[in-house]
């Protein structure tokens, strides 16, 4: 099992910025892919980034690349999502997940059924 704990939300202004934290416990090394996902009062869960444990390669939205960048920091077992150029839209409840799927690819679009594992997600809000 593994336990996952998001932090680093909170309020700001538009063009401003963020960095949300997402803390691994557990079985931390059976982790292959993390990823982050937000959602809105009566939308889906969207995937909005995702990175291999084990290197740097990343996929990112349409509605977030350029401006929120996905990293990691394996020896803490801490997963991070830097916020630049905060828009009113990115409001929302953020999540990080994580899959320990050796066969999955990692680094294309991810949809909530691919991760097993969740946290219990921070809110961000923008305002205008």
């Amino acid at each position: 099992q593994v336990q996952l704990v998001e932090s680093g939300g909170g309020s700001v202004q538009a063009g401003g910025s963020l960095r949300l934290s997402c803390a691994a416990s557990g079985y931390a090394a059976s982790i292959r892919c993390m990823g982050w996902f937000r959602q809105t009062p009566g939308k889906e869960r969207e995937g909005i980034a995702s990175i291999y444990a084990n290197s740097s390669s990343a996929f990112y939205a349409v509605s977030v690349e350029g401006r929120f960048t996905i990293s990691h920091d394996n020896a803490k077992n801490m997963l991070y999502l830097q916020m630049n150029t905060l828009k009113p839209e990115d409001t929302a409840i953020y999540y990080c997940a994580a899959d320990s799927n050796r066969l999955r690819l990692c680094a294309v679009p991810r949809v909530v059924p691919d991760f097993p594992y969740w946290g219990q997600g921070t809110q961000v809000t923008v305002s205008s």
